[in-house]
């Protein structure tokens, strides 16, 4: 189940335009349990690094990281769960819009975040 659920991940990233490269790293702890790291190398030389490990009998994942950032290596934003932020009504996730910003978010999916950052690079092209 876990390797469906990371053949669906690799899938989604190879039929996602923009793409110019990525990596995926896997580990599979059971057949429910596993963690995935990745690299998504864009077209304009930005890149979302993220991490999930994930248990597909829940919902939610366990850990989730996906930072994006320009061709430079600044971040433009970063969603997380990481237990810190307390404050936020969306507790533990939770997204970076800048360095010193964080607003509540819901959990995203890898896809929803790949949208949105098509629509950046959509938004850069009509420049």
């Amino acid at each position: 189940m876990i390797e469906a659920y990371f053949e669906r991940i690799e899938k989604m990233i190879q039929d996602f335009p923009y793409v110019w490269s990525y990596t995926l790293s896997k580990k599979v702890y059971n057949a429910k349990q596993g963690f995935i790291r990745g690299v998504i190398q864009f077209e304009d030389d930005a890149r979302l690094e993220f991490v999930e490990i994930k248990d597909t009998d829940v919902v939610e994942k366990i850990k989730y990281r996906y930072q994006y950032m320009n061709k430079d290596h600044v971040m433009i934003f970063r969603y997380d769960n990481a237990p810190h932020h307390s404050h936020l009504q969306t507790f533990p996730h939770h997204k970076h819009v800048d360095e010193d910003h964080v607003k509540e978010s819901q959990e995203p999916t890898l896809d929803e975040v790949l949208l949105g950052i098509a629509q950046k690079i959509r938004l850069q092209k009509q420049k």
